[in-house]
């Protein structure tokens, strides 16, 4: 059976089809990284914002889901602070910020290669009665 980080991994066809991954899973608390390739960027050249979200959001799976129930995304709110450019190494960290048996909250720093922030992604989530099966978190 796999851990929540390979399930997630394995099976979020879309991140996975961007080259993210998930590098850290707690309870918690989740990290996901990825390199910023030509296939990332918009027409000005920059990291397109949609980019950034999918980062964001395996990390909020991963740290959502961690409590072994399935918890899925209701609401979220991005604010973009800095571009982020071709060759560039993106690391999101997720947080929950409010644990609630039905209506957990986290936020989301995106940062650069040099620790510069990125982006802020906010979102709740609804967590299900039903129960996610994965051995572990890592």
């Amino acid at each position: 059976m796999p851990s929540l980080k390979e399930l997630l991994n394995q099976g979020d066809c879309f991140a996975n089809s961007c080259g993210m991954k998930l590098t850290d899973v707690r309870e918690g608390y989740a990290r996901a990284e990825m390199l910023v390739e030509e296939r990332h960027l918009n027409a000005a050249g920059v990291c397109q914002g949609g980019v950034y979200f999918t980062l964001a959001d395996l990390a909020f799976a991963a740290v959502t889901n961690s409590h072994g129930l399935v918890t899925l995304g209701v609401q979220s709110g991005i604010t973009y602070l800095q571009s982020a450019y071709k060759g560039d190494h993106l690391i999101a960290e997720t947080e929950e910020v409010f644990n609630h048996h039905r209506l957990p909250f986290c936020e989301t720093k995106i940062r650069n290669q040099n620790g510069d922030l990125l982006c802020i992604v906010t979102g709740s989530a609804y967590r299900k009665r039903d129960t996610f099966t994965f051995e572990g978190l890592e």
